[in-house]
């Protein structure tokens, strides 16, 4: 097979589709705009689904063993009352596993590194993409040069605002503010926390312990967009620093340069199709969703492995190979960007008095297993074969 690839985007989707390509025979190229390649600020709660891919991409056992593996968790009040707690045994016997806990930095370095270093082009901004019936042109500026990349195959893996979209898909809304705003970062943290996510009247505070010295914590707040302040961890401090312990302390263990902001933004109106032509998108471009359920990163690295075991059979099949994949993957992604923006909704979004405390009041008397089940609702799927 004599197939090339050309993958816009080097984030993580990009080179779990870029690595599943490569395992299936193809010739890959990623182009990222970034000087250099690298994931910055958050953690990653990575359930069986997303384990499952990257086993298949041939990188679980790093990703084991650069994460940290634990399920116990659950959903508290600003209070810190616990509405419903699970425990990693519990976890394992509904979903087959536990979570693993894990940087993006940490994820991004383990794909890029199991591909050939000459596929990674960095300082590479895509300016336009073209396809016919047979083949698709990627038109480029790289460090200040102007460039065509000739591809019997372009994945558009780059992100929410996705160039490769826009220019394939024009009617296609832009994306929508969600609602909210949120804070991140990874901080050095060494006494043992559970996972846990915690609620209040149109705020939400969570935390994930990563490898052993880390954590991870974000908070999110329904507000209006554009939103900034001269010191954001000031801001963060404001906002939640009179919730339960130990949010207090994380903050207080966290520097102000550490802190993100970025508000939330994602795809109200489903696409058509993820194919045009010679061309398919994957990951964010196709269906950014809010991240209510977690669901972002791992929708993505199914998109890539999906796409990986539909084009094995090379050019020449690739017009049934890419209507595979967009048959596959459209109906899920789709419906789960739906019950994520739900989730949003009668969790961090919800602010009335009386339907938080009716909401905190149903979790209570919902049994964790049930909760369980509709998690491993989330992480039913299974990689296809080529």
């Amino acid at each position: 097979m004599d197939g090339h690839a050309v993958v816009v985007g080097g984030g993580i989707g990009g080179l779990a589709a870029a690595l599943a390509l490569h395992r299936s025979g193809w010739r890959v190229t990623v182009l990222e705009r970034a000087p250099e390649l690298g994931e910055v600020g958050a953690g990653l709660a990575l359930m069986e689904n997303a384990l499952r891919g990257l086993d298949a991409l041939g990188v679980g056992p790093a990703v084991r063993a650069h994460g940290r593996i634990d399920g116990s968790g659950g959903l508290r009040t600003r209070t810190g009352r616990w509405l419903s707690r699970v425990e990693a045994a519990a976890m394992t016997g509904q979903l087959g596993t536990t979570m693993v806990g894990i940087h993006r930095a940490d994820l991004h370095g383990i794909l890029r590194d199991a591909l050939p270093p000459a596929a990674l082009r960095t300082d590479a901004e895509v300016l336009d993409v073209t396809t016919g019936p047979h083949a698709a042109e990627v038109r480029h500026r790289r460090h200040g040069e102007r460039a065509t990349l000739a591809a019997d195959l372009v994945v558009g893996a780059d992100g929410l605002r996705s160039t490769v979209r826009s220019r394939l898909w024009p009617d296609v809304p832009p994306p929508v503010y969600a609602g909210a705003t949120a804070w991140r970062a990874a901080i050095a943290w060494t006494d043992p926390l559970p996972t846990a996510v915690s609620w209040g009247a149109g705020a939400e505070f969570g935390m994930l312990p990563l490898a052993p010295g880390r954590i991870y914590w974000y908070g999110a707040v329904t507000t209006p967009p554009g939103g900034r302040a001269p010191d954001e961890l000031a801001a963060v401090r404001e906002r939640f620093g009179d919730w339960h312990d130990p949010i207090p302390a994380l903050l207080a263990a966290t520097a102000p340069e550490q802190v993100l902001r970025h508000d939330l933004y994602h795809l109200a109106a489903p696409l058509p199709s993820y194919v045009h032509g010679r061309v398919a998108l994957l990951g964010d471009a196709a269906h950014a969703m809010t991240p209510y359920l977690g669901q972002g990163a791992a929708q993505a690295i199914e998109d890539a492995v999906t796409l990986g075991a539909a084009c094995a059979g090379g050019p020449a099949h690739l017009d049934a190979a890419l209507a595979r994949y967009d048959r596959q993957r459209r109906p899920r992604t789709q419906a789960l960007a739906r019950a994520s923006a739900r989730a949003g909704r009668y969790g961090q979004q919800l602010r009335h008095p009386l339907a938080v405390a009716l909401r905190d009041t149903a979790i209570r008397l919902t049994p964790s297993r049930v909760a369980l089940r509709q998690a491993a609702r989330y992480a039913d799927w299974h990689p296809p074969r080529p």
